[in-house]
């Protein structure tokens, strides 16, 4: 049984400073947990997915509160440090401490914030900040009025995708499961894996299929089907171990059933489209290719940028007032166009705010068809998106052309401080709950008000 929250405050032991910049850190939690404290229905919203880390049989009250972890992972997405640091930092922070309220007990560990994290979804993450929304717009002076819209790309963490450097991660994956059955029970799996001469051979074909040289094209060609080959090798041992090991009781034979019965059909799809590519001269669709056999849930997303023309990740997009509030978000497990969200974008404020916007402001690739344009201008009074192309209709008035590029520098806050470049969590819902966290740690940090200059 896990508690919300301490019925006791423990006192605050942290002692004066007369360094400016000290005092502005410990001001920014004193406010931040002013602000959460003045909205307790997060908590028990946050509180119903933690909950369920309580395995206590007996009843007994767990260590820690449901206040307790959620603070700590805010503190983890606020400093933009790893886990690991951030469990270090707190320990040495009395600041820390008393903003997460632990009182004399010792710190968290690490894997274990880790787990609260993966427990708390991606629909808990979406109803807090909705939930913070509301009251930012009742007591904060928020004014959902007009917003501004805009959309990005959030990568995941894999290296850049090839044929061949995906057969290698295959190789790499099956064989570790493999030993591991071999080393559960030899008799299962004799066989024996080369790992050196098929790195060799991934190397060679890395480095030279750029290559103009016919001969060595050649020598590409022909490494380059042994790699493939002793990869679909390792497929057939595995499918033949997945059967045999269906109704183990063994607990470690079962858990690499599992793992190989995830991997097999995504090495399976990686050796076909490779087979298609190198040696049947077909072009394969984004659609029936994977691009990392660890974050199968990759997309592969063309923005036409000049620096980085394709990046690999999930598209989002997100709605924020004048006061650099993000009011609403969603991240797409598979991208829409920009043109088609405004619909959906206007409709989701209504139900947030109980009203359309006055105005909206948004980058030419939002603009639709005409008559659905019309559309949503019957909603929305005032809509701020210029027209593609050339035209001889009048430009964009400048005031919303200003307005609506204040919500870049959000995007790089957001990509920067609040570790979004890059989402190191794996899988597509641990994937959309880092980006709901940090929408909420930005919009708690955006409702503290800024320091005086004088």
């Amino acid at each position: 049984m896990r508690q919300v929250s301490d019925e006791q405050r423990y006192l605050d032991f942290t002692s004066e400073t007369s360094l400016k910049v000290v005092g502005e850190y410990r001001r920014k939690y004193a406010l931040i947990s002013e602000l959460l404290d003045g909205n307790n229905l997060i908590l028990w919203l946050v509180h119903e997915d933690l909950e369920k880390l309580s395995t206590s049989r007996e009843g007994r009250e767990a260590k820690y509160t449901t206040e307790n972890l959620f603070r700590a992972l805010l503190v983890h997405q606020i400093e933009g440090t790893a886990l690991r640091d951030t469990v270090i930092r707190i320990s040495e922070s009395s600041t820390l401490q008393t903003f997460i309220r632990l009182g004399s007990r010792p710190v968290m560990d690490f894997t274990f914030l880790n787990r609260c994290f993966k427990a708390i979804s991606e629909q808990t993450w979406k109803m807090v900040n909705e939930e913070l929304a509301g009251y930012a717009t009742k007591t904060q002076g928020v004014d959902p009025s007009e917003v501004r819209v805009d959309s990005t790309v959030i990568e995941t963490n894999i290296h850049y995708p090839t044929d061949s450097s995906l057969l290698w991660d295959s190789w790499r994956v099956l064989a570790r499961f493999l030993r591991g059955v071999r080393d559960e029970a030899p008799v299962l799996c004799p066989h024996r894996f080369h790992d050196k001469k098929v790195k060799k051979d991934f190397v060679f074909v890395n480095r030279y299929i750029k290559s103009k040289a016919k001969r060595r094209q050649r020598e590409v060609s022909r490494r380059f089907r042994r790699l493939l080959t002793n990869v679909l090798r390792l497929h057939g041992i595995g499918e033949g171990l997945r059967k045999e090991l269906a109704g183990t009781g063994n607990l470690t034979l079962k858990a690499l059933r599992e793992e190989l019965s995830h991997s097999l059909p995504l090495v399976k799809q990686v050796c076909e489209v490779a087979e298609r590519v190198q040696f049947k001269g077909q072009s394969v669709p984004a659609c029936e290719r994977i691009f990392s056999i660890f974050e199968e849930h990759t997309e592969l997303i063309k923005r036409g940028k000049a620096r980085k023309p394709v990046e690999f990740g999930h598209a989002i997009w997100m709605a924020q007032t004048h006061e650099k509030f993000i009011t609403d978000y969603e991240v797409m497990e598979q991208k829409q166009p920009d043109s088609e969200l405004l619909d959906e974008i206007t409709t989701r404020h209504k139900r947030l705010f109980k009203t359309y916007p006055d105005a909206l402001a948004a980058d030419r690739g939002f603009r639709s068809r005409p008559e659905e344009m019309a559309t949503i201008h019957q909603r929305v009074p005032t809509l701020a998106v210029p027209t593609r192309g050339r035209s001889s209709k009048p430009k964009l008035d400048v005031h919303w052309h200003h307005f609506r590029a204040g919500i870049e520098g959000s995007i790089s806050v957001l990509k920067r401080a609040y570790r979004l470049s890059v989402c190191v969590y794996r899988g597509f819902k641990s994937f959309a709950a880092a980006v709901g966290m940090a929408v909420f740690c930005h919009n708690l940090v955006s409702l503290v008000p800024k320091p005086s200059s004088g």
